[in-house]
């Protein structure tokens, strides 16, 4: 089991990387003052350490919009949240070939949460992501139950929302995700 909480220094590091983060990108936060969510970040040490987790997987968390929300920015989809299916439903159905795990399990265990079609939107509206990559998203009940599942990527300046089966997975298919602050 992993303890969810950061050493002094992990703290410091961390807050460095997402100041650092916020003040290259303000684009992303208009109108947010960085001391205001650095505060709520240190009220929190268990987001904090969700934080960490999710630039450890290759991610580049950063606020987006006027929102508490941190959404993954990194420009393809984390690379180490790759080459996994959609739910641990969708793993233990698949005969041959198992990937390591699933995304849904992956994002619970750090405590994020996948984003759904209309906050990938969103993201794509900051920035410009997943033009070699593609990402999982939340897929509604209704699909999912007859055992799709939904990812989003951007070609030709488009961003696309696809199906796949909720078993598949890719080399270049991970999943963003989003923290509430």
């Amino acid at each position: 089991m992993l303890e969810n909480k950061l050493s002094a220094t992990e703290t410091i590091n961390i807050l460095t990387i997402l100041k650092d983060r916020f003040f290259n990108h303000l684009e992303r936060h208009p109108n947010m003052e960085w001391e205001a969510i650095e505060a709520k970040l240190k009220e929190q040490p268990t987001k904090l350490w969700t934080l960490n987790e999710m630039e450890k997987t290759g991610g580049e968390p950063d606020v987006i919009g006027a929102a508490n929300v941190f959404m993954d920015c990194a420009v393809e989809s984390p690379k180490g949240r790759r080459s996994v299916c959609y739910d641990r439903s969708a793993l233990a159905t698949r005969k041959k070939n198992k990937p390591q795990n699933d995304a849904q399990t992956l994002a619970a265990a750090i405590g994020i949460e996948l984003l759904t079609e209309e906050e990938y939107r969103l993201l794509q509206s900051y920035g410009t992501f997943d033009l070699k990559s593609s990402s999982w998203v939340q897929t509604p009940d209704s699909i999912r139950t007859l055992g799709g599942a939904l990812f989003c990527d951007r070609r030709y300046d488009t961003v696309f929302t696809y199906h796949n089966g909720a078993e598949a997975y890719y080399g270049a298919r991970g999943f963003r995700e989003k923290l509430k602050i």
